[in-house]
């Protein structure tokens, strides 16, 4: 199937009479004055705004899982807070007049901070329709015609017009039931001399290992949770050239946690009494923050 045939396939999903009204929502928000936008930890608007307009628009779009947003005075606290992620990341990238992939982009809120390094374009692939919507929402009032999202997946990256200079795909990996095909995906689409950036759940292990569970911290699309010297094997595989630990960081119950913005459980309920284990027994999540170059 060509490109532009799945495009058409993904939309459809805004016909659907779950999504079609959230759709109409947003394409009837009216023009408002923004007076900033501030691309901080909080992603900040600010200007003349229907409050109750936008407090209301944005609890029709929940969950929101990646965040924090403020658009006037509504906060919207999302389960995670992502700049933790992404100061950590920031320090080791340069997207100056870049093309950069976000896969696996959720509503894009790495795309709006990548905003601050200068890109020349931004292109964010989840085949998600409602983070596709929380995008459009953020991104009324934003207005970069730098960001583009598609509503495809990592297997359509190699299928794209054109290559990348950067390609992050955080928490991606271990949900892919083939990660050695994902790699080389990502490596197909890269330009000469590009770099990856990815994360991942791994095992604290020298050996060349991977956990295989039925299910992990109550996620049944956990396929392979590697140890980093096999992760390093996955990538010679891929044909990466180079492969950089970034650095290793658990996941805590300050980055991930229940908020008002989110439906159903977090963090603390996919782990025992004392944070030990997750509630199935294994090791709780401990991530690793990888550098690939081709």
């Amino acid at each position: 199937m060509q490109l532009n045939e799945i495009r058409k396939e993904k939309e459809r999903q805004f016909t659907f009479k779950n999504i079609a009204p959230l759709k109409k929502m947003i394409d009837n928000l009216p023009k408002f004055k923004v007076n900033s936008v501030e691309f901080n930890n909080t992603i900040e608007i600010d200007g003349e705004f229907d409050e109750e307009l936008i407090y209301q628009t944005a609890r029709n779009l929940m969950p929101w899982r990646k965040g924090p947003f403020r658009i006037g005075k509504t906060f919207i606290d999302s389960e995670w807070q992502s700049f933790i992620k992404y100061n950590l990341l920031e320090k080791h990238i340069n997207l100056e007049n870049k093309i950069v992939a976000d896969v696996g982009c959720n509503n894009g809120y790495y795309m709006f901070r990548m905003l601050s390094q200068n890109p020349q374009k931004v292109v964010g692939f989840d085949p998600m329709v409602l983070f596709k919507l929380q995008f459009d929402f953020i991104n009324h009032f934003v207005e970069s015609e730098k960001l583009h999202y598609e509503l495809l997946g990592v297997e359509h990256l190699p299928l794209y017009e054109h290559k990348f200079d950067t390609i992050f795909c955080l928490g991606v990996l271990y949900h892919r039931s083939d990660p050695v095909t994902m790699l080389k995906q990502l490596k197909a689409s890269l330009t000469e001399g590009g770099e990856a950036i990815i994360d991942t759940f791994i095992i604290e292990s020298d050996e060349e290992i991977a956990l295989c569970p039925n299910r992990y911290a109550k996620m049944r699309n956990v396929y392979f949770i590697p140890s980093i010297p096999t992760l390093k094997n996955w990538a010679e595989i891929a044909k990466f050239k180079e492969f950089e630990v970034l650095e290793i960081k658990p996941t805590d119950l300050n980055e991930q946690r229940k908020t008002d913005w989110i439906e159903g459980e977090s963090l603390n309920n996919f782990l025992n009494e004392d944070g030990s284990k997750t509630i199935e027994g294994y090791p709780p999540p401990i991530r690793a923050y990888i550098k690939l170059k081709t």
